[in-house]
C-alpha cells in the first residue's frame, strides 16, 4: 500500500488548497488521513476510490 504525503496529495487533485482538502475530509468527501509518527499520510488506493466514486 502506497501512501501520499499532503503535498502528493495536493497534487494528485489538481493543486487544491489545504482548507478544501480538509473541508472535504470532514464531509467525507475524502479518506481521514492515517497518522504514521508526527504526520499525516493517506491511503492512494482510497483516495482514487473516493475520486472515482465523486466523480472528481
Amino acid at each position: 500500500m502506497r501512501y501520499l504525503t499532503f503535498r502528493d496529495l495536493q497534487d494528485k487533485l489538481g493543486g487544491r488548497g489545504r482548507t478544501t482538502i480538509y473541508r472535504d475530509v470532514a464531509l467525507g468527501r475524502l479518506p481521514k488521513p492515517v497518522k504514521i509518527g508526527s504526520r499525516l499520510y493517506w491511503a492512494e488506493a482510497e483516495i482514487d476510490a473516493a475520486i472515482a466514486a465523486h466523480g472528481q
